[in-house]
């Protein structure tokens, strides 16, 4: 069957850094774009970095963000789907974390107080234990 996982988080950081985001001004370049390779690369990589992970065929591999004015913050979505005999949660946390951390690291220069946050499973199927639905 196939199997899909759905992580989350977000990284919480000054308006003025968020706007640098948003306009694409950040010295290392586009925060997003990168951070979204960064994540894709990241999940394929997963089972070299997570002791006893297996190494998966992923099939698709999604890093979507969302600016959020009123919080500060960038939320972070990341879809990862298989049809290999186990699932992919791992993966898709591991792309969130990653991405966080890209953009942690490409805007550190202006705000060392950002913060990442939530990062949390928030979705999967397929498998055994079937859909569990976490949050929306």
């Amino acid at each position: 069957t196939e199997r899909l996982a759905v992580a989350k988080g977000v990284v919480i950081m000054k308006p003025a850094t968020l706007e640098m985001i948003k306009r694409g001004e950040a010295a290392k370049g586009d925060v997003l774009a990168v951070a979204q390779m960064a994540g894709i690369m990241a999940a394929k990589q997963t089972s070299h970095l997570i002791p006893l992970c297996h190494p998966l065929p992923i099939t698709n591999i999604s890093v979507e963000f969302k600016l959020d004015e009123e919080r500060s913050a960038v939320d972070i979505t990341t879809t990862v789907r298989t049809t290999a005999q186990t699932g992919v949660e791992m993966e898709a946390l591991t792309a969130v974390a990653v991405a966080a951390l890209t953009i942690y690291d490409m805007c550190k220069a202006v705000d060392r107080g950002m913060r990442i946050e939530s990062i949390r499973l928030a979705r999967k199927s397929g498998g055994k234990s079937g859909e569990i639905v976490l949050e929306e």
